[in-house]
């Protein structure tokens, strides 16, 4: 359970998926990884199975629910250390039974492996969130306190899930080891398997008094502010990776990774291309033509720039340096700024009586002098 996938990544669906899409898109997974269509294919073998596991929670209201809330720790009968004592109310008031939840996942007994690796530790479920930076965050870096809703070991009990005091029974029936073996005599000898203790539901021990905190299930979800680093540079889309900061390990195992998936604000004027910021800057007729002497908004404050005269619309100036510091540190992008000139509109009868007059100077739409037409 280590570092099982997702059950919506599984079948290609963000979290909150209708019935339908999910049932659409389980066909179209199992349909491209079904054994019969890639014969000897391991690979694919392990996909189906895996697609099997996330549609059979997922195509489950109660399931859906619990795991939509909790992660795997919410479907996974090996998170907690309870067990001996039945359906109990769980994470957040939800009744539910480990064992049938174990026998629903693995067909009743669970395997030889599966039943002794049970109380080896095991590595925590991840944890995804997103964090919206602005612009100029996104640009330069910055450091911030990120919510995040995880699972951690209950303080109260200390992960054992045993009111304080007591401690949990040995279970006789398995001496702690969880699985019981079995054997049986058949036509091509004995056989020996092994399955889930009926008695602890495969815990290994039985805690007569629960935590009240967490109900015998030595975790609780909490929820808790994560500061981040952000890196200069970063961009939309991107995730930032951060270990142990995810789910509470089981059976002692370590926590889980935090993802933390970067959502960037639109900025008012800049537009960012790679390490570039686009700026498009508006001149009037007089600029364009004469030329001026302008401030330019960077990322860095206002600058100073000389517009040349006869300056044409769709023009692009360079800024250098004032673009996106690169994320691995080699310096920093530059600035692009795109020249609209914006023709004058409800000009008064002077106006255009001098525009007028300036056309007839022999001036064409271009701006250059006409030439005079030499007399035969």
């Amino acid at each position: 359970m280590a570092d099982k996938r997702d059950y919506y990544e599984s079948l290609g669906l963000q979290k909150g998926a209708s019935d339908d899409d999910i049932k659409k898109a389980f066909r179209q997974q199992a349909k491209k990884y079904h054994p019969d269509v890639n014969p000897g294919n391991k690979r694919a073998e392990e996909r189906f199975k895996e697609i099997n596991e996330a549609y059979e929670v997922l195509s489950d209201a109660d399931k859906k629910a619990r795991y939509d809330q909790f992660g795997h720790a919410g479907v996974d009968p090996n998170y907690g250390g309870g067990g001996g004592y039945g359906g109990f109310s769980g994470f957040g008031g939800m009744d539910f039974d480990i064992g049938n939840l174990f026998s629903s996942f693995f067909g009743g007994g669970g395997g030889g492996s599966a039943a002794r690796n049970r109380n080896a530790p095991r590595k925590g479920d991840r944890v995804r969130v997103d964090a919206t930076l602005t612009f100029e965050e996104a640009a330069f870096g910055c450091e911030k306190d990120i919510p995040v809703s995880r699972i951690e070991t209950c303080d109260e009990c200390k992960g054992t899930g045993c009111k304080e005091g007591t401690t949990a029974e040995k279970c006789t029936n398995c001496n702690g080891a969880g699985s019981v073996t079995t054997q049986q005599r058949t036509p091509f000898g004995v056989m020996q398997s092994s399955s889930e203790c009926p008695k602890c539901s495969g815990r290994g021990k039985i805690i007569h008094s629960p935590c009240a905190k967490c109900r015998g299930l030595g975790l609780i979800r909490r929820n808790k502010n994560v500061t981040v680093n952000f890196p200069a540079g970063i961009d939309n889309g991107q995730t930032i990776s951060m270990r142990s900061q995810g789910n509470a390990g089981i059976n002692g195992g370590e926590p889980g990774d935090l993802f933390v998936t970067i959502n960037v604000k639109k900025h008012e004027v800049f537009e960012r291309e790679g390490n570039s910021v686009l700026l498009e800057m508006r001149l009037s007729f007089v600029q364009a033509a004469l030329g001026a002497e302008v401030e330019v908004p960077t990322l860095d404050g206002k600058v100073r720039y000389s517009i040349p005269e006869g300056t044409q619309s769709g023009t692009v100036f360079r800024l250098r340096g004032k673009g996106i510091q690169s994320l691995r540190g080699i310096g920093r992008g530059d600035q692009y700024v795109t020249v609209t000139v914006v023709v004058p509109t409800g000009l008064s009868a002077e106006q255009k009586d001098l525009l007028q007059k300036f056309a007839a100077m022999g001036v064409d739409t271009y701006g250059a002098q006409k030439k005079k037409k030499k007399k035969k």
